[in-house]
């Protein structure tokens, strides 16, 4: 069975609509991302200069044999050291545990006590199986209305446009990353997840598992404003 190539136009008519065409889609393709430069200005800081906020927000990345991936690490880091510096009095992390073998929140949660946060500070989310779905429950089941998001720089414009449309006033942490084949794969993809997001911005689906309110930010919070002793 011969397969057949696909000709171009052979009119000069043709050949520009085919040309007036591609450019179109390019175009649409770069909206989405358009759209998470335009909304998100101003609203990347750094570990240093980000605004004093009770709550901080870690997003999944992944476990190796368990434990933290190098990238879920280096967010967990910028976590501590926000927390050590008292610019945050409270992590909330979240990600995948839809297994029971594979559960990153409460990796994430022994890797930040091991790294000097209270257990008493810190609140997991074992829900968290999308960017959308973490910015909602956050909002919705956590109660969280102000918050500094932490990822890598390829993430953080999506995730702080999406809490933005969850209703979460938010300021973004890009950690540093390493120029790996993880890290070229993650800016790529956020070209893709770009348009997935424009979507959920849109139509604001219900996450995979919503479930009833949850005080553990609550509670860390009062426990936190509670004199030592």
């Amino acid at each position: 069975m011969r397969i057949r190539r696909p000709r171009l136009p052979r009119t000069r008519t043709g050949r520009r609509r085919l040309v007036q065409g591609v450019m179109a889609g390019c175009v649409l393709a770069l909206l989405p991302v358009t759209w998470l430069y335009v909304s998100t200005a101003g609203r990347l800081r750094t570990v240093a200069d980000v605004p004093r906020t009770d709550v901080a927000v870690v997003f999944g990345a992944g476990l190796w044999a368990g434990e933290p991936s190098p990238y879920l690490a280096n967010r967990l880091n910028a976590a501590a050291r926000l927390y050590e510096a008292g610019r945050v009095r409270v992590v909330l992390v979240t990600g995948d545990n839809s297994r029971d073998d594979y559960d990153e929140p409460d990796a994430m949660r022994a890797y930040l006590t091991a790294h000097g946060v209270p257990a008493g500070r810190v609140v997991t989310d074992y829900a968290g199986f999308d960017t959308w779905d973490s910015c909602v429950r956050a909002k919705k089941i956590f109660g969280v209305d102000r918050a500094v998001l932490i990822s890598q720089g390829f993430h953080i414009r999506r995730a702080v446009a999406l809490c933005e449309a969850a209703g979460v006033t938010s300021y973004g942490v890009g950690v540093d990353a390493k120029h790996d084949v993880t890290w070229y794969y993650g800016g790529t993809r956020e070209i893709l997840a770009a348009g997935k997001a424009a979507l959920d911005a849109v139509f604001e689906p219900d996450p995979r598992f919503l479930g009833r309110r949850e005080p553990g930010v609550a509670d860390a919070l009062a426990a936190a404003d509670r004199p030592a002793g």
